[in-house]
């Protein structure tokens, strides 16, 4: 019997829609934790931890980012890479994602130093943030640029938790919510411009399955950071867990 091998690229149609399929998935959104935020279920203790661990991966994100970039020998890639580390470290004080992050934690009634100095970090949530920065510091560039592509899902998500917290948690004082707003818009920009640097030069057979496998190990790097938050502060959340979580996926290329 002879074995058919899979040798050239699929059409982007087909790539795109297998990187769609991750999404739909294994996004995050599907977590019961989430699911009970995004319904007005959590109390103000719990969506605190939320905010506390959550912040941990905000803060790398630049990190991760920077990583990419001195990674990538592509002078075009690195200028249009650029943007998303002041855009979450801002170019002045009081400015970028991380700081819109900080206002939330006023707005819950966290304190900067709390958030800044680590005080609610989960081991859980602190070992899957770390593997993340350490797949973009050590992966190849277009594979780490393939796992940021948890953005295409982004737009919805924050949608839909910003009209959660506008509707359920009304204690949330509004100016705390701006980067779900700001979220909203940019998303939708930075998908955009990863998907084209995905398709781009993930042009082999290869290379378009190990950015599927990239893409699905930050999903489920996501999710096992709900997981921990879950264990720790999910009293009164029921959880049947999820199949499919397989955190070492991205490693095996």
């Amino acid at each position: 019997m002879t074995v058919q091998v899979k040798s050239g690229p699929w059409e982007r149609e087909v790539f795109l829609a297998k990187l769609r399929a991750i999404g739909v998935s294994r996004y995050h959104d599907k977590h019961p934790f989430h699911r009970y935020m995004n319904s007005g279920q959590l109390t103000p203790d719990q969506l605190r931890g939320w905010v506390a661990n959550r912040f941990y991966y905000q803060k790398n994100i630049p990190i991760k980012d920077a990583a990419i970039i001195s990674n990538c020998p592509i002078r075009e890639v690195r200028r249009l890479w650029l943007h998303r580390v002041s855009d979450h470290d801002g170019i002045s004080e009081g400015e970028g994602g991380i700081e819109a992050w900080l206002k939330l934690a006023d707005a819950v009634g966290l304190t900067h130093a709390e958030l800044l100095n680590e005080v609610h970090v989960l081991p859980g949530v602190r070992f899957a943030v770390d593997a993340y920065v350490d797949f973009a510091r050590t992966k190849p560039w277009p594979l780490a640029i393939a796992s940021s592509l948890t953005e295409l899902f982004a737009p919805d998500l924050m949608q839909e938790r910003l009209r959660a917290f506008e509707q359920f948690y009304t204690w949330i004082a509004p100016e705390g919510l701006e980067y779900f707003r700001s979220r909203i818009v940019q998303a939708r920009v930075d998908s955009d411009q990863g998907l084209n640097l995905t398709m781009h030069y993930c042009d082999t057979y290869q290379m378009q399955e190990a950015a599927l496998r990239a893409l699905a190990f930050k999903c489920d790097v996501l999710w096992a950071m709900l997981d921990a938050m879950f264990l720790a502060y999910g009293e009164g959340i029921e959880y049947a867990g999820r199949q499919l979580a397989y955190i070492t996926v991205a490693h095996e290329s």
